[in-house]
């Protein structure tokens, strides 16, 4: 009786890993983007494969403590064009999609091994420094 319950529990562990495996092998996967280093509003060319709706359903740049989503302007099998938000803070982010799983689980969030720079707009910051010269020029006055 307890070799026959340790043999069950075996085959489920199994197949439980083979399905894990299996669902891996056919997840959406992101080999690089264009350009690897970008500032708020720029668009970036991710090539990969399994990108196309409705397995990737949103798309988002991480520092695994914010996460952003990311406005997809183009998505095919193997190319995914995305606008880095205006509100991007500066930094390395990671690229994260939100995935559905064929099988009618819930969607889940996975991270790829692919990351981007995130430049400052320079065009906000010098907005930004010419309201604060003003702002000290009249407390001057």
């Amino acid at each position: 009786m307890r070799s026959s319950s340790i043999i069950t529990l075996a085959l489920i562990t199994a197949a439980f890993a083979f399905g894990q495996a299996e669902d891996l092998a056919t997840a959406p996967h992101m080999n690089e983007a264009e350009p690897r280093i970008a500032k708020p509003g720029t668009e970036i060319v991710i090539k990969g494969t399994g990108l196309a709706l409705p397995k990737v359903e949103e798309v988002y740049l991480t520092d695994h403590k914010f996460d952003m989503k990311v406005k997809v302007l183009e998505q095919k099998e193997n190319v995914l064009t995305i606008r880095v938000p205006p509100f991007a803070k500066p930094g390395r982010m990671q690229l994260m999609i939100l995935i559905n799983n064929e099988a009618g689980d819930k969607p889940r969030l996975l991270e790829q091994p692919l990351y981007v720079m995130i430049e400052e707009n320079s065009a906000v910051l010098a907005e930004s420094k010419k309201e604060t010269a003003k702002e000290k020029e009249k407390e001057g006055n």
